[in-house]
């Protein structure tokens, strides 16, 4: 019978893992996140299978929830969709997957204006944008326009985060807050009609599934490395073959606001 796998071939096969796109199917049996209850996937199907005729999905990643979502619309899908994505090898991967459902993916930097006309869509949409920058969301969006969108929500995964950097500033927690992101849609122009905000329990099995989360979603821990962090990750593995998994809890909030 082959025993528990060492720190050190966990480690490499965490380090190993290709991280392009947004394909998190590798973690199953190694991690788990619980899933918000609005079902943002299913919803934006809806919303592309329903009155939109032009939809931009600013930040797509890979484009699989994309992908997804124009597979569950179906042949009633709105005819023009663009995704926009800033990382080079998404930007790769988006395209590869998009091209066949006719859907252009534009690389364009996260924090540069929108390439797009004033007006050209009447659906905006984004799963977990870096930051949204509202006055471009509002300035692409056409009047009786709609913006639909999950972020990423206030001290999410923060347990882990903490566990690498040490307590982070209460600026820094608060930041995200959907709150103020409300107050800056409207500041933008934009009619706030849905806020829901849900915190849900993530949990890793193994000190692999670490190394891949933190290489893959690279702002959590900015500049890690195995090497730079192998005291600590030791001292996870030990930790995690006590006590059972590591629990953390992402922070999520569901956004739609529409421009008058």
């Amino acid at each position: 019978m082959t025993g528990p796998r060492s720190f050190d071939e966990l480690v490499a096969e965490g380090a190993s893992v290709p991280t392009e796109g947004w394909d998190f199917s590798w973690f199953e049996g190694r991690a788990t996140e619980a899933r918000p209850s609005w079902g943002y996937a299913r919803s934006l199907a809806e919303r592309l299978a329903g009155s939109a005729t032009a939809v931009l999905d600013v930040q797509t990643g890979g484009g699989e929830v994309l992908d997804f979502a124009l597979r569950a619309a179906g042949p009633d899908r709105a005819p023009l969709v663009v995704a926009t994505e800033g990382w080079a090898p998404n930007v790769a991967e988006a395209t590869r997957l998009l091209r066949p459902r006719g859907v252009p993916v534009v690389a364009s930097a996260d924090d540069a204006p929108l390439p797009f006309a004033d007006g050209a869509f009447d659906l905006v949409v984004s799963r977990h944008p870096v930051e949204p920058h509202w006055d471009e969301i509002a300035r692409v969006l056409a009047p009786g326009g709609a913006y639909f969108a999950q972020h990423v929500g206030p001290a999410s995964v923060f347990e882990l985060i903490e566990y690498f950097l040490g307590p982070l500033p209460e600026a820094t927690r608060r930041h995200r807050d959907p709150e103020r992101e409300r107050a800056d849609a409207e500041a933008a122009g934009l009619e706030v009609v849905e806020l829901r905000s849900e915190r849900l329990r993530m949990e890793f099995f193994d000190v692999g599934a670490v190394v891949h989360f933190l290489r893959k979603v690279v702002w959590m821990v900015p500049g890690f490395t195995v090497e730079a962090y192998r005291d600590r990750l030791r001292d996870l593995h030990e930790r995690i073959r006590a006590d059972g998994p590591f629990v953390a809890h992402s922070s999520r909030h569901l956004f739609e606001a529409r421009k008058p």
